[in-house]
């Protein structure tokens, strides 16, 4: 076919072929170690809730001290829906390069529990850094008649489903903390999803919801303030950020055994992204939270730093996952048991 071309027409051929291997080369530049040299462009940061929520706050935050950390912009950009699963399949879906991270919290270990998504952590995606543990409080409105968590939960045995719980939808902080409360104090809500922190931070102001549980780097500007109550933190001690606020463990014992439990930050990538870039990205993002103001902020926000990368994130999210899921389970939520999953309970 080529003896039919006219010479310039060759010439055009030549160069087109010269072009893309000059592109792929410029896509996958190597090292002195013959490691891959990244990154070449800008990284794209994905975060699965929308703004104004602790995820959004806590990953933004940290692009800023990441970047300078490489020779590129970390665009972030929010994109919500399914509790979290639209961000999580899109990142899964674009090239496994490294270019597009999952910035996001614990929702993912859940989606196969509750039919959400085929995706999970431990099956389709590496851990980059595993940011902070955080911690929820139960807050209602300030104008609220409970100012004890032992008043809701009064009113609640005496009314079953009646309070409306603001839900972050399945599998979100809200509906695993509810499980939580049934299983071991056997009240029910009405739950009323909304997509993210920020939207149940707006729905409670308002007073479209009762009651609900928020992330308390989400929830404490609202009780600085004075618009929110928060009524118990689901911790089995005091957090420095809110120490006024009681551990539910000190008015209910009972909790003690999913403790200390909560939501997490993270950033992940693609399971089939090379490991020499999941390591040049890992080490970035640990030098990036090893800043004092990065770590000031986080403990400010009620975040305990983690920091942790490899084999260590990866416990640390099978743990999580063990928890919520068996959490659910025990307490009638779904029908699929963890076990059918490969998912072991905490200990065996």
């Amino acid at each position: 076919m080529i003896k039919s071309l006219n010479r310039p027409g060759l010439i055009m051929i030549i160069l087109f072929i010269f072009t893309l291997v000059a592109c792929n080369g410029q896509d996958e530049k190597t090292n002195n170690e013959g490691e891959i040299d990244f990154p070449t462009k800008d990284i794209q940061g994905v975060i699965q809730w929308g703004e104004g929520g602790a995820t959004d706050i806590i990953s933004r935050s940290l692009a800023v001290f990441v970047e300078d950390e490489m020779d590129a912009s970390l665009v972030m950009q929010n994109k919500t829906g399914a509790t979290g699963a639209i961000a999580t399949q899109y990142v899964y879906d674009q090239p496994a390069d490294g270019y597009t991270l999952l910035f996001s919290a614990e929702n993912p270990n859940l989606y196969q529990l509750l039919e959400i998504s085929e995706r999970d952590y431990m099956n389709d995606f590496v851990p980059i850094s595993i940011i902070g543990q955080s911690y929820a409080g139960i807050v209602v409105n300030k104008d609220a008649d409970f100012d004890t968590l032992e008043e809701l939960v009064a009113y609640a045995e005496k009314n079953p489903e009646k309070l409306a719980l603001g839900t972050s939808g399945e599998g979100g902080l809200p509906h695993v903390a509810g499980a939580m409360m049934k299983n071991e104090l056997g009240i029910t809500f009405n739950q009323i999803p909304y997509d993210g922190d920020g939207p149940l931070a707006v729905a409670l102001l308002g007073k479209e919801i009762d009651v609900t549980v928020l992330a308390v780097s989400a929830a404490q500007e609202y009780v600085d303030s004075g618009d929110f109550k928060m009524l118990a933190v689901l911790n089995n001690e005091a957090l420095d950020s809110i120490p006024d606020v009681t551990p539910i463990t000190d008015i209910y014992p009972e909790f003690d055994t999913y403790l200390p439990w909560g939501p997490f930050q993270g950033v992940f990538a693609h399971k089939d992204t090379p490991e020499n870039v999941v390591s040049q990205l890992s080490d970035m993002f640990k030098a990036a939270q090893e800043d004092d103001a990065f770590i000031e902020q986080l403990t400010d926000l009620g975040v305990d730093p983690k920091n942790i990368s490899g084999e260590e994130a990866i416990e640390f999210v099978k743990a999580n996952q063990s928890t919520s899921t068996w959490m659910l389970y025990d307490a009638g939520e779904t029908e699929i048991s963890p076990e059918d999953l490969g998912i072991p309970k905490i200990g065996e």
